[in-house]
């Protein structure tokens, strides 16, 4: 990227930066703990391996900008938006995610374990390899979703729009789909997963 910020390693632990706006930055490293970022405008920056424990992010609003591996422990993510976002290998603990809005996002390798996620719109999103054992996904549109090879272990579906959404035998069989919405083809990769023949 054309004139691109890089920072490495920096401490902006307890920093207080409401309302900031940051393009083409570059955070590598760096330690954002209980970081005051409400209302932080990001576009085209890179986050990797960066600290958001308990940071506060509500109202953010993120655009092209990427968090890869980046750690976000029980940190307020409430009103936030991500657009044409990735969120690669990070990991969600106990964050405040509701409500947040997420369009052509990218969570490869990313961790959901046990998360509020129900009710959500993630219609559309890339979730390959995802960890979402244990989340609640009730009544969250998930329509034309990639799932493949997402770790769905106990996560609830129930109620669910799975219609459209890729997901591979061993993350039905994982997964509580009970009242989920789902397509022919969805159907008969369940039986399919249950040793049924559909004829």
């Amino acid at each position: 990227m054309d004139n691109l910020v890089e920072e490495v390693g920096e401490d902006y632990a307890d920093a207080n930066l409401p309302d900031q706006q940051w393009e083409k930055r570059s955070f590598t490293d760096c330690d954002f703990t209980e970081a005051d970022l409400r209302s932080l405008v990001t576009s085209g920056c890179t986050f990797t391996r960066c600290d958001f424990t308990r940071t506060d992010l509500g109202e953010s609003r993120h655009h092209a900008t990427a968090f890869r591996q980046c750690t976000f422990d029980r940190t307020v993510l409430t009103r936030s938006s991500f657009d044409s976002c990735s969120l690669m290998g990070s990991n969600f603990v106990d964050c405040v995610l509701r409500p947040i809005t997420f369009t052509e996002v990218d969570f490869t390798l990313a961790s959901f374990v046990k998360a509020p996620l129900h009710d959500l719109k993630l219609g559309g999103q890339r979730f390959r390899e995802t960890n979402l054992s244990e989340a609640d996904l009730r009544n969250t549109d998930l329509s034309q979703a990639d799932l493949m090879g997402a770790r769905l272990l106990d996560a609830k579906l129930d109620g669910a729009d799975l219609r459209g959404a890729k997901i591979d035998a061993n993350g039905l069989r994982q997964a509580k789909l009970a009242g989920a919405l789902i397509d022919v083809d969805t159907a008969i990769a369940f039986a399919a997963a249950y040793g049924l023949v559909v004829s």
